[in-house]
């Protein structure tokens, strides 16, 4: 922080996270995270949103979940009036939303009464998530024309002096119950006692809006039982509106809903992955199987891409070989390749190339080797010649058929794929423990998997479904003594968690 900066008083965001799904915060929030200097945040905040932060932001866990160890609330106020004081901007990152049954109030009070600058920025409330992804709805025409939030206190007898149970009770709406599962008998008993009929439906919804979620639906009478377990965070949900839940589940009853699915890629590399699998009700994981590093020769690669204008045809066959390959082009544009056609194995490959400003002459349609050789097959007119910028292991499949047929091709390694060791390692075996599908997208990840846990983890009634991307991948599995559950139509990711979904859906 520079001297003129330090002069200046910072300023404190307090920000609504939302209910857990990390998308289900607001688009003003996430600009105001990504502003932030510091970043205090509460123990139910969904990790991934913390990749919005600033990569030189400080970033300070706070706790803040019940029965758990946290910073003291008077500690977190100093620390706001302190930072913003010090000339930061601060975001105080809140579960679902600062002022609904949170401590986001006393904070604002602590704030204004030291002049310190903030803004409030308004999360989705807990309730709206736990209705919509649990089935239900607050409020109906017909069933529910009020909502009552209220927090269960610490105190039973003060839960008997501090709501009016009379009112709640016997009132035609919707009853939300905060931080009620301690004691949920007692609370349910308090209902009956004030004339609420035993027989009234009640829902207790756990992590809501997350892959995790567990609903649980009984009556005022028997819910205690039937929720015994489900542990914090959850929400009570006592009214009419709950017999709307067989009609609008959309969230748990998806095939995938519950389920671990491992995407054996750095978290960079496999965000639209995971996303496509929340989106599936799935709990996405990610974790590298191996790294990709330069070549061990780069001069090799800078050399062929120099002489790129010289081949008639330059075939592509992965996104990370387009990368290198525009790495070494550096400032040159597409006319440093002159007459040379570019090849891309299907519409990823292409589509990294378009990123790359180049436009593929010959797309393969069939995503692996043998489709670009078929494709090539019946472009080529005679001899030609080739520059193939790949992985530095790879099959050998589209090189000698094109050697065969003689044509010349310069084979380069672009890049290298190298197996994941010590905490990255950890974080893989420990993914594959914690998976109940794997999904795999090839050899290389098939044998970075088997070095990481051993084919003995991978087989068996206990071992996670293998998920194959295709037919040479399945292969690569069978030649490592493992079997593909589930094997995609076509080569691609999405193909990949369709065919996925189905499977589970048939084994229901």
């Amino acid at each position: 922080m520079s001297d003129a900066r330090s002069q200046v008083l910072g300023r404190v965001h307090l920000l609504g996270a939302g209910p857990g799904d990390p998308e289900l915060i607001t688009v003003r929030a996430r600009r105001r995270l990504a502003e932030a200097d510091l970043v205090l945040y509460d123990a139910l905040v969904h990790p991934e949103l913390l990749e919005h932060c600033r990569p030189d932001a400080e970033l300070v866990f706070v706790g803040k979940r019940a029965g758990k160890p946290s910073e003291r609330q008077e500690r977190i106020n100093e620390r706001l009036v302190e930072a913003a004081r010090a000339g930061k901007i601060v975001a105080r990152l809140k579960g679902g939303d600062p002022y609904l049954f949170g401590r986001g109030t006393e904070e604002a009070e602590v704030l204004a009464a030291a002049g310190i600058p903030f803004e409030v920025v308004p999360g989705v409330p807990s309730p709206l998530a736990a209705t919509a992804y649990a089935g239900l709805s607050l409020t109906h025409r017909d069933l529910a024309s009020s909502v009552a939030y209220l927090t269960a206190t610490e105190s039973p007898s003060k839960d008997r002096t501090s709501h009016d149970w009379a009112k709640l009770a016997n009132g035609p709406g919707t009853l939300v119950i905060f931080m009620g599962m301690r004691k949920l008998d007692s609370l349910m008993a308090l209902l009956v006692e004030h004339g609420r009929p035993p027989e009234t439906p009640v829902a207790v919804v756990q992590w809501a809006s997350l892959p995790r979620q567990r609903t649980v639906v009984g009556t005022v009478a028997d819910i205690a039982d039937e929720a015994a377990g489900l542990g914090l965070p959850s929400l009570i949900i006592v009214g009419e509106v709950v017999r709307l839940r067989e009609k609008l589940r959309f969230f748990d009853s998806r095939p995938l809903f519950g389920k671990t699915v491992l995407v054996p890629r750095e978290p960079a590399r496999a965000r639209p992955t995971l996303q496509r699998l929340r989106d599936a009700s799935a709990q996405p994981l990610a974790a590298a199987a191996f790294t990709l590093e330069p070549p061990a020769d780069p001069a090799a690669l800078q050399a062929a891409v120099d002489a790129a204008a010289s081949y008639d045809w330059i075939l592509f066959t992965s996104a990370p070989a387009v990368q290198a390959f525009a790495d070494a082009m550096g400032d040159r544009d597409a006319r440093h390749l002159g007459q040379a056609r570019v090849a891309a194995v299907g519409a990823k490959t292409a589509a990294a190339l378009l990123r790359a400003h180049v436009r593929a002459d010959l797309v393969a349609e069939d995503a692996h080797a043998e489709g670009l050789l078929g494709a090539l097959r019946r472009e080529l007119t005679g001899p030609a010649r080739f520059l193939f910028p790949r992985a530095a292991q790879g099959r050998d499949v589209l090189v000698d058929g094109l050697r065969a047929e003689g044509h010349e091709v310069d084979l380069v390694a672009a890049y290298r794929n190298v197996a994941v060791t010590g905490p990255e390692l950890h974080r893989l075996r420990e993914a594959i423990e914690a998976a109940d599908a794997i999904l795999v997208t090839s050899g290389s990840v098939v044998r970075s998997l088997v070095a990481a846990v051993g084919a003995e983890a991978l087989a068996g009634a206990e071992a996670p479904i293998l998920a194959s991307i295709g037919p040479v991948t399945t292969r690569a599995l069978a030649a490592a003594g493992l079997s593909a559950t589930v094997e995609a139509p076509e080569a691609s990711l999405d193909a990949l968690v369709d065919a996925l979904e189905s499977h589970y859906a048939e084994v229901r």
